[in-house]
């Protein structure tokens, strides 16, 4: 019988679906992705202060995810609105704001407990900024934008629904008792999360920060910073076409390629991205110790100013590295030297770290 995109899937089968999921091909994906991931593990090593990963590579995600959705804003506005939370700022920039602590609360809550779809729901309440419920109400489909065909019509029913949750959650559940490679568990389990469509609002993003816990979960990365989403936008019509693949006519191994692939491409690429911050860190701390006045320079200022591109006094008082005078002193001197560039926002003075800022814009 063929699919029907305009009823609800409400048989949605259970994971894992009885079918070889762990084909030659899949395996040697599989390699491949593995060790790409486990390079850009080793590589979080490479940088000292973890806050500067922390903080930078997410608030890209972040970005990134957003623009899957149509919400667009820019790394400038997001740098300021990050560090001048009082001043007026966009819905845009706020929402993608929201991503990135919806996605840090995520791995925060990683420390003290599993996965689980209440966690996911939490992460959704805070993507959203208000109290989040699964799906009660009947009619949710997935239109396309542009003709308003239906593409998807999600599983329906409060007792559906919940059955579907329960069932994917008890998939997540079982970790290293699968015998299958949690990386064609990862792309299985985000199929599912979205085949399933919980929420009115936020699946989408909720999903792909699903996939980052669930890889530090796993043990394959210590920090949320797999740039997933970039590659989801780069190839965001196969992204779409092979969902509704798996869903219409079980087309799995076309998918797991495709995560796979996502997995592995923006591991070399998040990889390449640190081990530029690293160099450029080196540069600058050789650059500082040799301009600075000795009583000036310190590992801790130049760290502080690579923990996000934009900085002011503040954040040099509250780091305990100088009083405020001293500390607008010292980004002054930074700024002789060239390494930042001073920016008049309202009544804030902003220091702005323009090779940081163009390393980390950069495809």
């Amino acid at each position: 019988m063929k699919f029907n995109r305009s009823k609800p899937y409400n048989n949605l089968p259970p994971l894992p679906p009885s079918i070889d999921l762990e084909s030659k091909t899949i395996l040697k994906k599989c390699v491949s992705a593995h060790r790409a991931l486990a390079s850009l593990k080793s590589a979080g090593n490479l940088i000292p202060n973890q806050a500067i990963l922390i903080n930078a590579i997410p608030l890209q995600e972040a970005k990134a995810s957003s623009e899957i959705e149509n919400v667009v804003t820019t790394g400038d506005k997001l740098y300021q609105a990050s560090i001048l939370p009082g001043t007026i700022i966009d819905p845009q920039t706020k929402e993608v704001l929201r991503y990135r602590t919806a996605l840090r609360r995520g791995y925060d809550l990683l420390k003290t407990q599993s996965i689980s779809t209440s966690m996911l729901r939490g992460v959704c309440e805070v993507l959203l900024d208000h109290e989040v419920q699964y799906r009660s109400s009947s009619g949710t489909q997935i239109t396309n934008k542009t003709t308003g065909e239906i593409v998807y019509t999600p599983p329906d029913g409060d007792e559906v629904l919940r059955e579907k949750l329960d069932q994917l959650g008890n998939f997540i559940h079982l970790r290293n008792d699968s015998p299958l490679d949690p990386l064609v568990r990862l792309s299985l389990i985000h199929y599912q999360f979205e085949a399933i469509h919980p929420f009115e609002d936020g699946n989408g993003r909720t999903g792909r920060i699903l996939n980052i816990l669930y890889l530090v979960e796993q043990g394959l990365l210590d920090i949320p910073v797999l740039y997933l989403s970039r590659y989801i936008i780069d190839h965001k019509s196969d992204y779409y076409r092979l969902l509704r693949a798996v869903t219409e006519e079980q087309e799995w191994e076309a998918w797991m390629l495709f995560m796979l692939s996502a997995v592995e491409e923006t591991s070399a690429g998040t990889y390449r991205r640190i081990l530029s911050i690293r160099k450029l860190l080196d540069e600058t701390t050789a650059l500082c110790r040799e301009m600075l006045p000795s009583q000036i320079y310190s590992r801790e200022l130049v760290e502080m100013i690579f923990e996000q591109p934009y900085s002011k006094i503040s954040f040099l008082v509250d780091a305990g590295i100088a009083k405020r005078q001293t500390a607008a002193e010292y980004l002054q001197q930074l700024e002789k030297i060239g390494v930042l560039e001073s920016r008049k926002v309202g009544r804030e003075k902003m220091f702005i770290h323009p090779a940081l800022l163009k390393l980390l814009s950069g495809p």
